[in-house]
């Protein structure tokens, strides 16, 4: 028979509770120990037990270091994300333009419609913001046309390979076509040399009578 299946709930019981945390705690910081053993990964284990005492664990020697690439990871990927937002927003009704040079115009039109003397702090940050927005949306557009010009050229190559190797198919039928007619031609012209149809030894044998 299999294990009886434990229900996944509180237990009420104080001192059972503290000894499965003890051994559940103890058999994740294993887990985690041979997590970053095998794989090669760094990983970090922070435990409260319910009286407030705390139990880690770390693969690198010190918690504090993975705490801090964490956190120097979260705050990257949450610029990155509010830089994507801003630029989404902030073109997100210039989609119709034709070029991006248009786009680059925007914030040069705002410039050239106002006195810089009357611009506020904030009307300054709004436009640099606008063109950075702009430079970004130049970049990933950028790249994008890169891609795409990489997938064309990988596309022409496969192409002409594929056309290649069908040239090459083609030339050996023909050769092989030709190799045949050849031989063919050779037992026809066998069969002629031979007069009245007669073999070579028939031949020479009537010329010695």
């Amino acid at each position: 028979m299999g294990r009886k299946k434990v229900e996944l709930k509180r237990i009420e019981n104080k001192s059972s509770r503290q000894v499965t945390f003890s051994k559940r705690r103890n058999g994740l910081i294993k887990k985690a120990h041979e997590l970053s053993v095998l794989c090669d990964v760094q990983v970090a284990v922070l435990t409260f037990s319910n009286g407030g005492k705390l139990y880690e664990f770390s693969s690198v020697g010190s918690i504090a270091k993975i705490l801090e690439r964490y956190k120097s990871h979260s705050e990257v990927m949450a610029t990155s994300s509010k830089d994507a937002n801003d630029s989404e927003v902030y073109f997100g009704k210039y989609t119709n333009l034709k070029s991006v040079a248009e786009i680059l115009q925007i914030p040069q039109r705002k410039l050239e419609g106002s006195c810089p003397g009357e611009q506020t702090l904030s009307e300054f940050v709004q436009q640099a913001t606008q063109l950075d927005a702009a430079l970004k949306y130049v970049r990933a557009r950028k790249m994008q046309l890169m891609l795409e010009s990489v997938k064309s050229l990988q596309d022409k190559n496969a192409f002409c390979s594929q056309q290649e190797k069908m040239l090459k198919e083609e030339n050996q039928q023909l050769q092989k076509q030709i190799v045949a007619m050849k031989k063919g031609g050779e037992i026809y012209n066998g069969k002629v040399d031979h007069p009245l149809g007669h073999p070579p030894q028939q031949t020479t044998l009537c010329l010695l009578k």
